[in-house]
């Protein structure tokens, strides 16, 4: 049975009963965790969700935002099991609530070199996003059916465990979307030749003082996707930043222009 998930509808998609609207599929990260059903508000905490709903931006997506269980891990991991619904940002009938503050970096800003020994193997963290990998397939084509999605402007993005997620998603369906753009999330090299026999863009981003994903593993999956001659490739380092780069990246517009310019190649339909 196909989890529950949360469904963006943008502002103005009643008035234009012809029009088909592009789709961002957004994967969380490892603190967003829940039951698939009244746990879903805390995808509003960060991504595309907290920047339609609770920041009432109008983003022109259908945005399908999909939630990993729990897996047991709010037994072992302490921010998973001291959370609470006070986190849940509040969506308030007139103007917004203020944004979090960027996490505390104390640390130093240096230069990373590039380390090939990756600490997880190309499936990614234990207990992620391949573990609903049908259900992810599933959602987007009950959106397809139900909704009037534009099926060549599909995107994939996702933070953290949802990072390397959008990687492994993006490897095994390359077809499927038009552009990905993992945040805080490193691809394994050995994920890398669909992507790149598909020619899909990548838009990648990484923190200079993340110490939760560290910059140097993000460089032996970019390598590989240069040796393959993949060219369509981003990658911005947010070299003052930790763990929390999606903040900075969904805030801005740079991100979602960048999307709106890409479409399904015809190879991929």
């Amino acid at each position: 049975m196909m989890r529950g998930y949360l469904l963006y509808v943008p502002h103005g998609y009643d008035d234009e009963p012809a029009a088909r609207w592009p789709v961002i599929l957004f994967l969380h990260g490892d603190g967003e965790r829940g039951n698939g059903a009244e746990d879903l508000d805390y995808l509003l905490k960060n991504g595309p969700l907290f920047e339609a709903w609770i920041q009432k931006r109008d983003l022109p997506f259908l945005i399908v935002a999909p939630q990993l269980p729990m897996y047991g891990r709010d037994a072992t991991v302490s921010y998973l099991r001291k959370r609470t619904r006070d986190e849940i940002p509040e969506r308030l009938e007139r103007g917004v609530p203020p944004r979090p503050p960027e996490f505390d970096t104390p640390e130093p800003m240096r230069g990373w070199l590039a380390d090939d020994e990756l600490p997880y193997p190309a499936y990614g963290l234990p207990m992620g996003w391949p573990e609903l990998e049908q259900d992810l397939l599933d959602m987007l084509d009950q959106v397809d059916r139900d909704y009037r999605s534009d099926i060549d402007r599909r995107y994939l993005t996702g933070v953290s465990y949802g990072g390397f997620g959008t990687w492994f998603i993006a490897s095994h369906h390359p077809d499927l979307f038009a552009a990905i753009a993992p945040v805080v999330g490193w691809g394994h090299p050995d994920l890398m030749p669909p992507i790149a026999r598909a020619r899909l863009p990548v838009w990648c981003f990484a923190g200079g003082r993340d110490l939760a994903v560290p910059l140097r593993y993000f460089y032996a999956g970019l390598k590989r996707l240069e040796q393959l001659g993949h060219t369509d490739l981003r990658f911005t380092i947010e070299a003052d930043m930790g763990h929390d780069v999606w903040a900075r990246t969904y805030a801005g517009n740079d991100l979602y222009d960048w999307l709106l310019e890409h479409r399904r190649s015809p190879a991929g339909r």
